[in-house]
């Protein structure tokens, strides 16, 4: 069973990505969580602190798979590479409407606290892709690369596809009422892609 934080956490996750910051209340958020408002103040204070913790919870989650990816004895480098590639599709495409609100704050630098709190958490699995590229480098079975413009290349491809919808459908000529992120063919296309991309540019 969840405890109350992690379902208020798992509540707020929801209506944010539905409603945006903004349209969003803390009222809101007790209500459709079944809670009373001092509980919501008493675990996270404010809306923005709420917001941060939801981040550091969901991007805790991805470090946790990638940690098991980083540290699997069986996978050569590429492999470990190609589990990254299925994990971001996978867990971005699922949860893509949160993934755009997080890139939305991103882009506005509307919030600087927020903002920076976003980044902290984002940056550490960023860093564990880079050790394992630079694990690759040092055991030969990678070129040397720009190791930073490559991590930006793959989640920078995702997010490409993932920020708007009616681009990536005008991209695909498809009709406006498909939706390419649900497509179980689309999901392996992209993952295909970003491995032949990868593979092509980094095994040595």
């Amino acid at each position: 069973m969840k405890d109350k934080r992690t379902h208020i956490i798992e509540t707020a996750m929801n209506l944010f990505a539905g409603k945006g910051y903004e349209g969003t209340s803390i009222r809101d958020i007790a209500e459709s969580a079944s809670v009373n408002l001092a509980m919501v103040n008493y675990y996270f204070g404010s809306k923005e602190k709420l917001f941060e913790s939801i981040v550091k919870y969901k991007s805790s989650l991805t470090r946790v798979l990638l940690d098991e990816i980083l540290h699997n004895t069986k996978f050569t480098y590429i492999e470990k590479i190609d589990a990254v590639i299925d994990s971001y599709v996978e867990r971005l495409f699922t949860h893509r409407s949160f993934h755009r609100l997080i890139y939305h704050e991103l882009i506005l630098n509307q919030r600087d606290e927020l903002q920076t709190s976003i980044v902290d958490n984002l940056i550490p699995n960023s860093i564990i892709i880079k050790n394992i590229i630079e694990a690759g480098i040092k055991k030969n079975e990678f070129k040397k690369v720009d190791i930073e413009l490559t991590i930006a290349t793959l989640i920078g491809t995702i997010n490409q596809m993932l920020l708007s919808k009616k681009f990536c459908n005008r991209l695909l000529n498809k009709e406006l009422s498909y939706v390419p992120y649900d497509d179980v063919k689309f999901r392996k296309r992209v993952k295909n892609h970003l491995k032949q991309l990868m593979h092509s540019y980094l095994i040595n």
